[in-house]
């Protein structure tokens, strides 16, 4: 009888080795780095190094460079107020003037003001600012992943040329980019169609700096074609809740006073602090009618683009009502709307403090790519804007040159903007 035969079998490479290795050839072909730096849809590794290289430089930042004290204390002084048992508005302050931001603003920064020993821990916020500053970059790389519009390179721009940012969440501890991490939370939201969660969050960017209600408008379009009105309605009521329940406290108190102080629109700024506008004299800046011109142009362009571009395939009030039956509003189509909304806003500010410059930074590089713009124009445009932020104090010249770039992205917007189709929904009959 013949011995049996050994069954030695080929085991078949299984198909993660097997693509471990042709990952592994690609790493010594200059094409693959030449892909990862072009294709938008390989993103994910630059904004993963991206990633991890700003854990390191927020510790570099916070041990190497001075903090500069601005608001801090003032901030400090305002919330203690509060812990004091004073809830009226109008005795609110600090030294750098009255209490002016909605009651979230309070919130967050007693939080701040028990976790820092009073506020005197500064050290320990400049890491809860790096944690928020690491929050915000995540979820502006997942929007910006989700899209796939801009090339990769232009996110190692983003990163690099972003040192007014750094400044302003880990060197100054300002209020703004605590409100934009919140508001770019609820974009993610937003694209994974959590529409209330997402709505409760935006709620909450606008309970701590009121210049997150530029992007007001594009959000309630975005929800009408998503959801319908009657869903609409209901997050917007979900939002003014969500304020009512935040304000109850100082409301009960003195309500005028809240309102007067937290969403103070005709607040006068000082000329000293404003970037944009020291092209103009002093007197014509403290101006009222200057104030409402601006607003009246920010109104006419954004009902012009409302009507002409985020809208222009809709015929009748009854299409818009019954939009969201038909169509899945597309993710560039998200993102576009609440980017491009907020920038008018900011064109027509009455005045940007060097602080605000994070209510717009990340969001230049979609505006830019979604038009015809030249990519080597465009990051000279976002060089040019850089310069003039970190002009201080302002001069005639930082300030022409940043109208004259917003002015530039704003024309191309109206002219060549280019965003993904919405998909039309099929209705599967059941047969």
């Amino acid at each position: 009888m013949p011995p049996p035969h050994s069954r030695t079998s080929k085991k078949k490479p299984s198909n993660f080795s097997t693509q471990l290795k042709l990952l592994f050839k690609q790493f010594f072909h200059l094409s693959f780095y030449k892909d990862i730096l072009i294709n938008p849809t390989k993103s994910i590794y630059v904004m993963s190094t991206l990633f991890l290289l700003e854990i390191f430089l927020n510790i570099f930042i916070i041990k190497k460079i001075n903090y500069t004290e601005i608001d801090w204390i003032a901030y400090m002084q305002e919330v203690e107020g509060v812990v004091n048992g004073t809830y009226d508005y109008y005795k609110l302050k600090g030294d750098t003037g009255p209490l002016v931001y909605p009651a979230g603003f309070v919130y967050v920064y007693l939080i701040f003001y028990y976790i820092t020993n009073f506020g005197q821990n500064i050290r320990f916020a400049q890491y809860v600012f790096a944690g928020l500053y690491l929050m915000m970059i995540a979820a502006v790389f997942y929007i910006y992943n989700r899209n796939a519009k801009v090339p990769p390179y232009a996110y190692i721009f983003m990163c690099l040329l972003a040192y007014r940012i750094h400044s302003i969440f880990v060197l100054r501890l300002f209020n703004d980019p605590i409100a934009m991490t919140f508001s770019y939370i609820s974009i993610v939201l937003l694209l994974r169609r959590q529409w209330t969660l997402g709505c409760i969050l935006y709620s909450v960017a606008v309970s701590i700096k009121m210049n997150i209600l530029l992007m007001a408008p594009a959000l309630f379009i975005i929800l009408l074609l998503s959801i319908g009105f009657r869903a609409t309605v209901k997050n917007i009521l979900y939002c003014a809740l969500l304020q009512f329940a935040f304000a109850l406290p100082f409301l009960l108190s003195n309500p005028i006073a809240y309102l007067m102080r937290s969403f103070d629109l005709g607040r006068q700024f000082f000329y000293i602090w404003t970037v944009n506008w020291r092209l103009i004299p002093e007197h014509i800046f403290l101006n009222r009618y200057f104030h409402l011109s601006l607003l009246a142009f920010h109104i006419l362009i954004l009902l012009y683009v409302c009507r002409y571009q985020w809208l222009k395939n809709i015929k009748t009030f009854n299409d818009l009502l019954n939009y969201h039956k038909n169509y899945y509003l597309s993710d560039d189509a998200i993102i576009t709307l609440m980017f491009y909304a907020n920038f008018i806003g900011i064109c027509f500010c009455r005045s940007l403090h060097y602080q605000f410059y994070v209510w717009y930074y990340h969001m230049l590089y979609h505006l830019l790519w979604s038009t015809n713009s030249k990519a080597m124009l465009n990051l000279l445009i976002v060089g040019l804007i850089e310069f003039s932020w970190n002009t201080y104090p302002s001069t005639v010249m930082s300030s022409l040159i940043l109208h004259v770039c917003h002015g530039y992205i704003l024309f191309k917007l109206l002219t060549s903007l280019t965003m993904e189709p919405n998909a039309k929904k099929i209705d599967k009959k059941v047969k």
